[in-house]
């Protein structure tokens, strides 16, 4: 049986090992495609730099695609102008999409387009050396922290933490990371003395982890500061043992840090801010110049009503961290309510009826929840459907060698050796920085690297 996974970040690499582990069908043999000439999806340009343990994840992964009977082909693309999801189908007995959810959500509301103004995913892409940043950015290099002396990261989810994080992170904890050069120097650099994390809930609602929090409490030369009388608008703050396990650790590492609200004199400020709705970007001369937000109240029930008072935060720049949502793949039925692909315990669905031969696995099968770990029994189910409906899916007949056939449709595969290369590559540029391995950040770099020859670039 063949198959292919298109996508190779968690979801993907744990549909491949669900297939391959299995004794049911034997001889089951998975091609993993991506996009990108790199693997590991959203571990290598998702995961912060500094977050090493997060990212050594990476070698579970590697284990999956080195086994026998799984390819890695990288720099393939599906789509309208590419590879089309039909023609794909006729390569192999199965196709299962794990293209996670590629854009992020937006906060609606005027000024949001303002030079300043940008999504954390942006800046997490930047900082992670996704080469689509060097395609698609505008501007100059520091364009996130010029002139910017305070940010505002509207959320409190993971991400939000994340990007705090980078921006009051100083050069020498990001030095041993593989942080592109460029974004290395810039941050090293940067103007940004306050950070303030908004949130329209309160603290026992926050959606970050507790260790996630606890990191930015040990950042060098930085204080987090929190409102004592702002917290306590929320009922569970004063009492939160009813609260879940990790929401109720939260809360008391919050409470610790407002029982030592005296500022202190550090290098730069973390402001956590909580029950504030943003309702405008402000104008600075055509810039953002700050948010102004209103300030709201629990609903008792769960939600958050407005106040109809307003507090208005300076700040030079805004990053937006308010979640993912999905796109459509052309090709395939998307539900724009949800941002998922329809589906049937992972079997897809077309006009409500199971397409034979095509699933979904992870955030394009069930939306952006979870962590990394949720992607391993989301993607069992799809692979336990699939495995299902091997009797039905091998009565057809398919080429021998998929990958002769993506040639032949004019895909550039980068097969692991490639990636191998790539691989080497960076730890030669980092040897030539004085630094570990550093990642390489755009296209034209990565495909040299995967041939094998000279990327030509130092940034």
């Amino acid at each position: 049986m063949q198959v292919a996974v298109v996508g190779s970040g968690p979801s993907g690499v744990y549909t491949a090992q669900s297939l391959v582990q299995q004794d049911r069908v034997p001889d089951v043999r998975v091609d993993v495609l991506d996009r990108l000439p790199c693997p590991y999806g959203l571990v290598r340009y998702g995961v912060a730099p500094d977050h090493e343990k997060i990212k050594s994840l990476q070698n579970n992964l590697r284990t999956v695609l080195e086994h026998e009977r799984v390819r890695f082909f990288g720099g393939v693309e599906i789509g309208p102008r590419a590879l089309s999801p039909a023609r794909l189908l006729g390569m192999y007995h199965a196709v299962v999409y794990c293209v996670g959810a590629a854009t992020d959500r937006h906060l609606g509301v005027p000024g949001e387009d303002l030079p300043g103004s940008c999504s954390a995913t942006e800046f997490v892409s930047w900082y992670s050396a996704h080469p689509d940043v060097t395609v698609n950015g505008a501007g100059p290099p520091d364009r996130f922290v010029r002139g910017v002396e305070s940010a505002v990261v509207i959320g409190v989810g993971n991400v939000a933490v994340d990007v705090a994080r980078m921006l009051a992170r100083g050069a020498a904890e990001l030095m041993p990371t593989d942080i592109p050069q460029e974004a290395l120097g810039v941050l090293a650099d940067s103007p940004v003395r306050e950070v303030h994390m908004v949130g329209r809930r309160g603290p026992s609602q926050a959606r970050f982890t507790t260790k996630e929090l606890r990191e930015l409490g040990s950042l060098p030369d930085t204080e987090v500061v929190v409102d004592p009388a702002e917290l306590a608008l929320d009922p569970a703050y004063e009492d939160p043992s009813g609260l879940p396990a990790a929401n109720r650790r939260n809360v008391e590492v919050m409470r610790g840090w407002a029982a030592g609200r005296l500022e202190q004199a550090a290098a730069r400020r973390i402001r956590l801010r909580f029950f504030l709705r943003p309702v405008a970007v402000l104008d600075a001369a055509g810039r953002v110049g700050g948010v102004r937000f209103e300030r709201t109240l629990p609903d008792g029930r769960g939600g958050v009503t407005g106040s109809g008072t307003y507090e208005d935060i300076a700040g030079q720049l805004v990053l937006r961290s308010v979640g993912y949502r999905g796109v459509p793949l052309a090709g395939l039925p998307f539900d724009e309510g949800t941002g998922t692909v329809p589906h049937a315990a992972g079997r897809v669905l077309r006009d409500g009826a199971v397409s034979p031969g095509e699933y979904v696995a992870g955030w394009i099968k069930r939306g952006p929840t979870g962590v990394i770990g949720t992607n391993r029994p989301c993607a069992k189910e799809t692979a336990l459907s699939l495995l299902d409906d091997a009797p039905a899916l091998l009565a057809r007949t398919v080429p021998g060698d998929p990958a002769a056939e993506l040639r032949a449709a004019g895909a550039e595969p980068v097969e692991w050796p490639g990636w191998l290369a790539i691989e080497r590559a960076e730890a030669d540029l980092g040897r030539s920085l004085g630094r570990g391995s550093v990642k390489i950040p755009d296209w034209p770099g990565l495909l040299s690297a995967a041939r094998g020859t000279p990327h030509g670039r130092a940034d």
